[in-house]
């Protein structure tokens, strides 16, 4: 047992569990964290919705949105934080705009 614990970096108590039960319980699921960019989520939906009426090459890329929310905003975020959200939420406001359909279907024949 002492080796189980040294190896997993678990307390006895856990590895008796573990050795005692015939399946593991299942591992609570935790609520999700606040992140960094959560305050400036209004602010990017706000650029990303101006940019659907933009000519293509004057819309903002991830890197420009990041030094606008640090330039203007003061925001402590890292550029990773700011570039998953932009990739899950620009699809997303599309659609709501009515610019991108749901879903795309193409069937196949051969």
């Amino acid at each position: 047992m002492r080796e189980l614990e040294r190896k997993h970096g678990v307390t006895w108590r856990t590895v008796r569990k573990a050795l005692d039960s015939f399946r593991p319980e299942p591992r609570k699921k935790l609520p999700p964290r606040a992140t960094g960019v959560d305050r400036y989520k209004p602010v990017i939906d706000g650029i990303l919705r101006a940019d659907l009426d933009a000519p293509r090459k004057q819309r903002h890329t991830v890197t420009r949105i990041f030094h606008r929310l640090v330039e203007e905003h003061g925001a402590d975020v890292s550029y990773g934080m700011v570039r998953c959200y932009v990739a899950a939420r620009k699809p997303e406001i599309l659609v709501e705009s009515g610019k991108a359909p749901l879903e795309a279907f193409v069937p196949q024949t051969h």
